[in-house]
């Protein structure tokens, strides 16, 4: 092994432990403190439903150790232990054309990794999941979503590694600004494209049947400046009793998606309020400030991959017998993943940020701010959310403000 190959490992250990530290920290914090009602939630949760949170907490923490642990020995053992290179060569053994040979190379690897999940999924959605009363889908159901993932992620990885590979056979110098556009060309063709081909592959949509919602929602987005087109309801009940509802589309007109379990669970108020808050990420441009912060150093990423792939470094790091660009992508992704770790609580700040501005946003447009109180109140009881997480790890790894954080500055509002 050689001494950079030495410092990579030092460091890819380095991030795992940490991670593991803050969830230990989030783990022993819950245990500590889950026994104890919010003043918010009094209303809505008795010490039953709450030791039954923080239960689905820890199982749900402990089988996520198990499985981090499980997948950090394997990127060990292919990187570190020489698989990589074996697998490489055995790809390249094959003398297949540049591009179909990086296909295969991806393609072989996006299925082991598939079929390494399958026992963590299949324990977590009828073991975890159906402990707890989340899980209503069907063994049949199971193995048919699985065969239209497998055809999809085939598909799809099929034709970004072969269009990506073309264009670096192609452009042999600018080759990172070609497959760079490509890629935020692709993902804007499937924001496009997956709510009419890809999402009803698997849900079923159907117009909400009650007129009176819809009118309310046309005119509280007609206040906003969204344009809607439908409001869909989508049976996701069929698979779990989780509770949701999302915006799909681009530019000012939007597809709206509604839960069945929402819908039976909420009151028209709190619907609206949660639709308010969606909204809000679009008024505020959220979303596009994101795409283009991550599109910006994506660039900047894939221009020095391209200047470490010319150099050769990688190759003889990781004493790599036939330097292909392939095996050179799969490492980049490794120390790319080092990298960025530290910047995963500035993106954790930065959307919590956003989710608090979506709040306001949504408890002014309605002018009830109580309703989005209790939505966020129903969404957590619901879905059995931790409401007790450590600070640190919150900081660090969440997306929303603490929800019980998030129910005390709306109702300072009022």
């Amino acid at each position: 092994m050689t001494g950079v190959q030495i410092i990579l490992l030092i460091n890819f250990v380095l991030v795992a432990v940490f991670g593991y530290w803050l969830k230990f920290l989030n783990l022993r914090h819950l245990r500590r403190y889950g026994h104890i009602v919010p003043e918010e939630f009094k209303d809505y949760i008795d010490a039953d439903l709450l030791r039954k949170t923080r239960d689905y907490t820890l199982e749900h923490s402990r089988f996520g150790f198990i499985e981090s642990i499980f997948g950090n020995i394997l990127v060990l053992v292919f990187f570190f232990g020489g698989l990589l290179n074996m697998y490489n060569s055995w790809i390249v053994s094959f003398n297949m054309p540049f591009v179909l040979s990086g296909v295969v190379f991806f393609l072989a690897l996006s299925y082991a990794n598939t079929i390494i999940s399958i026992p963590f999924d299949l324990y977590s959605t009828f073991k975890i999941e159906n402990k707890y009363g989340f899980n209503k889908m069907t063994w049949k159901l199971w193995i048919s979503d699985f065969i239209k993932s497998i055809i999809l992620s085939t598909i799809f990885t099929g034709i970004m590694a072969a269009a990506a590979l073309y264009l670096v056979k192609a452009s042999p110098d600018f080759w990172w600004l070609f497959v760079w556009l490509f890629f935020l060309l692709f993902s804007i063709f499937m924001m496009y494209i997956s709510p009419y081909v890809i999402e009803p592959l698997f849900n079923k949509f159907t117009p909400i049947e009650n007129e009176e919602m819809e009118s309310s929602i046309r005119d509280l987005m007609e206040k906003v400046g969204i344009k809607i087109g439908r409001v869909f309801k989508i049976d996701a009940s069929k698979r779990s009793a989780h509770t949701n509802a999302y915006f799909t589309g681009i530019g000012k007109v939007k597809r709206i998606v509604l839960f069945d379990t929402l819908l039976q669970k909420m009151e028209k108020s709190e619907i609206l309020s949660v639709l308010a808050h969606e909204a809000g990420h679009w008024k505020k441009k959220h979303v596009l400030k994101m795409i283009i912060v991550v599109e910006a150093l994506s660039l900047i990423g894939i221009y020095a991959s391209f200047i470490i792939i010319k150099s050769g470094i990688l190759a003889e790091i990781f004493n790599i017998k036939n330097d292909t660009i392939f095996a050179n992508l799969l490492i980049l992704g490794l120390v790319g993943g080092i990298i960025s770790f530290p910047l995963t609580p500035i993106f954790s700040y930065f959307s919590r940020r956003h989710e608090k501005e979506a709040d306001r946003f949504a408890a002014e447009m309605t002018e009830n701010p109580e309703a989005m109180a209790t939505s966020l109140i129903k969404l957590s009881k619901d879905n059995l959310s931790n409401l007790h997480p450590h600070p640190l790890y919150a900081g660090f790894y969440y997306s929303h403000p603490p929800v019980v954080q998030r129910i005390r500055e709306i109702r300072g509002q009022q």
